[in-house]
């Protein structure tokens, strides 16, 4: 299936998803392979290392240090890695509400990153600014 592309299309047809675990971004020594145990939702190599994208408890259970506690909403549309204006359109409804975001852009749908305390807060946003971004 091919991913859609259209902005307009993308807003009209996207539902924002909640998970309903809690998510830490870690960093580990580039040379680590331990951590693949750990099940990362996601990983990047920087420079100076891993960052793992993990459940809380798997942090907490391995004693990683982490920064704020995240959810995670996936927008349950098929978006095309080339789409233009979707991370901006939901940047743009998330930071008139204060919220920061972190996306991760995956093959089949973005997954914005929130702080936890944030998440129903972020997906009320997202709710009201589609049809307004559209």
């Amino acid at each position: 299936m091919t991913g859609i592309t259209d902005l307009e299309v993308l807003l009209r047809e996207m539902r924002p998803n909640l998970r309903p675990d809690e998510y830490v971004y870690c960093s580990v020594p580039a040379g680590d392979v331990g951590w693949l145990s750990l099940s990362p939702l996601g990983y990047f190599r920087e420079d100076e290392g891993l960052t793992l994208i993990l459940e809380r408890e798997a942090a907490d259970k391995s004693g990683l240090t982490y920064g704020p506690v995240m959810c995670c909403i996936t927008l349950t549309v098929h978006s095309a890695l080339e789409a233009v204006g979707l991370t901006a359109a939901v940047a743009v409804a998330l930071t008139r509400h204060g919220i920061s975001a972190n996306v991760v852009a995956a093959y089949h749908h973005d997954h914005i990153f929130v702080p936890a305390q944030d998440a129903e807060r972020a997906l009320a946003a997202l709710a009201e600014a589609t049809p307004v971004l559209t």
